[in-house]
This record gives structure tokens, sequence and C-alpha cells, in this order.
């Protein structure tokens, strides 16, 4: 990456040989307009903590409007392409991987071309077995054990196959017939302004839809379940909550669950994390 790297604080730091991990703390003093170069290969950034306020982006060569999205918790940028990225005030810890263009080139397609939905999937990286893979690099990043750079070396090889294989489905996979898209936005903002989670009978009445129109619609739009987004909202907003410094208590009953010990469970299972733990992390 070339301009904006002056955000970037590195706090720890793994080499392998087929990529390079960073622990990095980003830190935006003022409002952020920046473009980025990537050169060094495909470069990952999954948020650990929740992005700074109103962080999106688009590739510059591929949006003629530059239509700027949301940054999802993973994105990434595929070598030779400009990203412009805009972000308010804030803080955040990200776990970057570059991963050498020939370690995931060799899992796409021989006559693979990044076409305008390749591109658009990078913005939200949503491949279930890539969250874990990434979260594990970042513990080993953080508290390196027996044969550690062994054991990162074999994570990043899966996480290639992994990436090779979310581009090539993307490839394959018919164009979206789902919601439309003020359906989506009317939804996903719902989601997003209340701590308790909607049902989704609600979000059905709000879009004049069956629950059953409207769950497959989302998945075939947005190629998730309207279950998961769901989650990852309220997560979200829990790990918001946390880095506030939110009782655990006042947490769980605010965003819908039952008990602390069930929004500790669910928050484990989403992150990898007891809500202490991510708090520490955070803070570090």
């Amino acid at each position: 990456m070339m301009s904006g790297m002056d955000y970037f604080q590195y706090k720890a730091q793994v080499e392998v040989p087929g990529a390079t991990i960073r622990l990095t703390r980003i830190n935006v003093n003022e409002p952020m307009d920046a473009s980025f170069r990537q050169t060094e290969g495909y470069w990952l950034d999954c948020s650990l903590t929740p992005r700074t306020p109103n962080a999106r982006g688009c590739f510059s060569e591929r949006a003629a409007s530059h239509h700027y999205q949301p940054f999802g918790t993973i994105f990434m940028v595929p070598p030779e392409e400009t990203l412009l990225a805009r972000t308010d005030c804030g803080e955040q810890v990200s776990l970057l991987c570059v991963l050498k263009e020939d370690y995931v080139r060799r899992w796409l397609e021989e006559d693979f071309i990044w076409t305008h939905r390749h591109m658009e999937a990078s913005m939200n990286v949503q491949a279930a077995p890539i969250m874990p893979l990434l979260q594990r690099l970042g513990e080993e990043v953080r508290r390196p054990g027996v044969a550690s750079d062994i054991l990162c070396e074999a994570i990043t090889v899966q996480l290639a196959i992994e990436l090779g294989r979310y581009y090539r489905a993307i490839g394959e996979r018919p164009e979206p017939g789902g919601l439309a898209g003020w359906r989506l936005r009317l939804v996903e903002e719902r989601i997003r302004e209340v701590d308790e989670p909607p049902s989704l009978n609600e979000l059905a009445d709000m879009c004049g839809l069956s629950v059953r129109q409207l769950t497959r619609g989302y998945r075939a739009a947005k190629g998730q379940s309207l279950g998961d987004y769901i989650t990852e909202a309220r997560m979200a907003r829990a790990k918001r909550m946390l880095v506030d410094g939110e009782r655990i208590k006042t947490i769980a009953f605010s965003l819908g669950f039952a008990s602390s010990s069930s929004f500790c469970y669910a928050f484990r299972r989403a992150t990898s994390y007891s809500p202490r733990e991510f708090r520490l992390f955070a803070s570090a």
C-alpha cells in the first residue's frame, strides 16, 4: 500500500514463506480520505475490534461513479488494485495478512478475470471458513507458541485455498435475483438502528413480503442468510459496548439475551473470545 500508511501502527509481525501477518492498530485523528495501491499481493484486513466510524471504500478503476461501500469485518484488496478509503475519526485493531500472489492464484481458474462482482464481494468477504483462520493467526501473532511459524504457514495455505474457493464460487453463482435495493437498505438499517434485533415477521411486514420471500430474497442478493447478518450486527454492537466499558450484564440484556451467560456463549462462538478477553485485547 502507498498513501495512508501513517495511520498504521504495527504491534506484532510474523513472516512465513507465503505471507506476512501483522497485528495492527489503526489511529485516525481526523476524517480520512486516502488512496491505497496494493502491490505486495492479496491484502486481507480483518477487523478485530469495531471499525472506525463510517469506514467505507471503493476500487477506483472499477467504479466510475466512485460508489463507496461500507467495509465488512473482512475485506480484501487484490494485487495491482487501487482502493479509495474514507472514514471518520476513530481507532481500531486489525489483523493484516498479505498473501503472496502465486499463493492464491494457483487456486483460481487459469483464465480467471476480476469482474465487478468479484470486486464488490471483496469489500465484505463472506466465507465462513475464513474468519476462524484469521482469528487463529491473530492469536499466534499475539502469543506465539511451540512451532508457531509452522502452524502459521499451514494456516496461510488453508487461507489461500479458501479464498480461491470463495472467488471461484462467485464466478459460478447466478446473477442475484433477490431483494430490491430499497428493501435491502430498509432491512439493514432497521437491524442496525436498535440494540435488540427485530423479528423476521417484523422485517417481512416492513417489506410487504412473507418471511419465506424475505429470507430467500436476502440470501440470493447478499450470499448469506438474514440470520447470519443479524448475528453479525448484534456482535458488532456488543464489541462497541465492550470497548466503551459497558458492564457485561448491561450489554447482555440490552441486546435481548436472556442472561449474561447466554450472551457470553454467543459472543465466544462468534468471535473466539470471551467478552472479558475481547475487552482486554481491544484496550491493549
